[in-house]
């Protein structure tokens, strides 16, 4: 699933290429892929001769900001979900076999929502409606890792009686926006924090640790494009570069980078967690 770097990168993408042009019309291809409104010819004329004025994210979210010429014309939604992919293409390129959702612009450019295993959603929000109103799962989300309310204050209050595995705790988004499996993996080892090690034993400056390397490593992964393990492009096409640096995540067998120790994998609630067993605590 594209975490936040993977969406941050979209959405700089789609800030590049997609701004102050009309949408001149669209297709959708597959319904239930269109989460609000319900009706597809309502959603299609809501759409209809907006610009998109901005790109913003919130956690996995992305959230156009929309304007006609009469002013506000609402917002468009997305979450890419496991699959989604936002590709920016001339509307002669041929037709992925996903294509679920086209939009299309002037210069008979195209916006293509591709997604293989349609659990990815857009969503259309009128001006008179919110978009915690309509798009509920904004409601439940934490603060963003790079915002002040993602303090070590906060992440300390956050964890210190919890009864669960740090690794689990760090997927929750409703305890920070944005952060995955790949990314969560990453962090615990730069902090050396075993995946499994239950939040309540975790030390001040374990916690503070975790905290930096957090930010770190997804500001580094921002810069490396996210990273493309199966399905994620960016809106030109193009694979994230991050998983040729990774430190732990989708190495198992393979030597950890700074002892040489075969990194190891494990399940904790469903999910696969990557560590070093010589790094990490």
């Amino acid at each position: 699933m594209p975490e936040l770097p993977e969406v941050e990168t979209v959405r700089l993408g789609l800030n590049q290429v997609s701004l102050a042009q009309p949408i001149r019309g669209g297709d959708v291809l597959l319904s239930r892929s269109i989460a609000h409104p319900i009706n597809m010819d309502e959603f299609l004329e809501g759409i209809q001769q907006v610009t998109i004025t901005d790109w913003q994210r919130r956690g996995k979210y992305l959230l156009a900001k929309l304007a006609n010429s009469e002013g506000d014309a609402g917002w468009l939604g997305v979450h890419l979900r496991m699959t989604g992919q936002l590709l920016w293409l001339n509307q002669e390129e041929p037709l992925q076999k996903h294509t679920r959702v086209r939009l299309f612009f002037p210069d008979n450019r195209e916006l293509r929502f591709v997604d293989i295993r349609t659990f990815g959603k857009i969503w259309w929000v009128k001006p008179s409606q919110t978009l915690e109103g309509i798009i509920t799962g904004l409601t439940k989300l934490g603060p963003e890792p790079f915002c002040d309310e993602f303090s070590v204050e906060y992440l300390e209050s956050k964890l210190q009686h919890r009864q669960r595995a740090i690794k689990t705790t760090l997927l929750d988004q409703s305890l920070v926006a944005g952060l995955g499996n790949i990314y969560a993996d990453e962090a615990l080892f730069l902090s050396g924090i075993r995946p499994e090690t239950l939040c309540k034993t975790l030390r001040r400056e374990q916690i503070e640790k975790l905290h930096r390397t957090i930010i770190q490593v997804l500001q580094t992964a921002i810069e490396s494009g996210g990273t493309t393990f199966s399905d994620f492009l960016n809106v030109l096409g193009v694979n994230g570069n991050y998983k040729s640096i990774a430190w732990v995540y989708g190495r198992t067998g393979e030597p950890c980078r700074v002892c040489s120790t075969p990194i190891q994998r494990l399940k904790l609630a469903g999910r696969s967690s990557h560590f070093c067993p010589n790094c990490q605590e």
